[in-house]
């Protein structure tokens, strides 16, 4: 199984069915690996569980032929069942000791982490990666904490010590104002899933990344 971490590759893709235009899930996806996507997280918040597991099922046929990292959010029974590289769990999740107990030592886990003190803490508890954020306020995802804004970037990025993913409110027009502030892998979402157009929306992304990299 591909075990790509953020820092690895710089885009870390993210699902999401009612931001798709109407488009099929495999459509969108396949579009996403072909553009040289090589992370991918399934979240989908709304559906049955059995939905879940079908469409996981579809994404871990379509990222093993891509040679990309298969992440699922949350449900770490889907993410085992469809054997999927790792999952991805918030702070009021199942906590991440009692994840790697279920999924053993290989799989991936990533962390949500939103304070320094949090990031301090991933390593020791078992996580592979965190995610740092919300930069930006985003509409995304429901329930989710105030924007973090560059600050906590800026920490993780001079004194963290695990592979990190920038993620929150992230788009074409400000990514590369993340970039600069050192995120090496950002998760986007609305952004990748909602063009009209994947491949040359990635192709975007990259090019604003790379001018902030060196900016």
């Amino acid at each position: 199984m591909p075990r790509i971490l953020p820092g690895e590759t710089d885009i870390y893709a993210i699902t999401d069915a009612g931001l798709s235009l109407g488009r099929p899930l495999e459509e969108v996806v396949s579009a996403l690996m072909g553009a040289g996507v090589r992370i991918l997280q399934y979240r989908e918040k709304k559906l049955k569980s059995g939905a879940m597991l079908e469409e996981c099922r579809l994404l871990r046929r379509l990222t093993r032929e891509a040679g990309a990292c298969f992440i699922v959010n949350d449900h770490v029974d889907i993410a085992m069942l469809v054997q999927a590289d790792g999952v991805h769990v918030g702070q009021e999740d199942l906590p991440v000791p009692a994840v790697r107990s279920l999924v053993g030592p290989e799989m991936i886990i990533g962390l949500s982490t939103h304070l320094p003190e949090q990031a301090r803490e991933a390593r020791s508890l078992g996580a592979d990666y965190i995610g740092v954020g919300p930069i930006f306020a985003t509409n995304t995802k429901e329930d989710v904490v105030d924007p973090v804004g560059y600050e906590y970037l800026d920490w993780v990025a001079r004194n963290g010590d695990l592979p990190f993913v920038a993620i929150g409110g992230i788009k074409r027009h400000n990514i590369a104002e993340v970039a600069r502030h050192g995120a090496r892998c950002c998760s986007l979402v609305s952004e990748l899933v909602g063009a009209p157009d994947i491949r040359t929306r990635v192709e975007d992304v990259r090019k604003a990344m790379r001018e902030g990299m060196v900016g």
